[in-house]
């Protein structure tokens, strides 16, 4: 190879792994990965309710047996699901991909690392937020991506309800990160 098509490849490289991609791009994906997940599981895309299946099988594995939890027990596809295991699930592959997408991604563009923690707030912090943020998607039966994005993909007034409460959370949210944590 020539160093001028070198040269082109580490340009393509940064432009495609390195820099941040425009907005633009982002949704006009996202909203394209949305239509197939659609297609392709017949239902919108949702991001949660997976981890209800994660935590059955955890507690299936210690002797438990969530078949019996009336979220099982009321939606036969839901207790079918339950019996398929993880592998099984179009859910659990979809969010496993993502984990391991992000970190591929964080890590070909040199961003990933191990950060120290400063404080000890800072893990009770996170730790109540991530509990807040779980217990709150699962009251709203779903999380930015299903009970936002694909809420108002499928045109229901409950998606954008949630969008005018989470962009409120947010501005909430990031007034007291700022105040008690900056």
């Amino acid at each position: 190879m020539t160093t001028r098509a070198m040269q082109e490849i580490e340009n393509l490289r940064t432009v495609v792994i390195k820099d941040a991609w425009p907005y633009w791009l982002g949704a006009i994906m996202l909203g394209l990965a949305n239509i197939c997940i659609f297609i392709v599981t017949a239902a919108p895309w949702g991001v949660t309710t997976t981890f209800v299946f994660w935590g059955a099988w955890l507690y299936q594995l210690v002797g438990g047996h969530p078949e019996t939890w009336s979220f099982f027990t009321l939606q036969p596809p839901m207790l079918q699901a339950l019996k398929g295991g993880i592998l099984n699930h179009g859910g659990s592959i979809m969010n496993i991909g993502i984990i391991v997408g992000a970190f591929l991604s964080a890590a070909a563009a040199s961003q990933f690392r191990f950060k120290r923690i400063k404080a000890g707030r800072q893990v009770v912090a996170a730790l109540a937020g991530g509990l807040l943020m779980g217990y709150g998607a699962r009251l709203a039966f779903g999380c930015n991506v299903g009970a936002y994005f694909s809420g108002i993909a499928s045109m229901s007034l409950h998606g954008w309800v949630f969008g005018i409460f989470i962009f409120v959370g947010a501005y909430l949210g990031s007034k007291l990160l700022v105040k008690y944590f900056m």
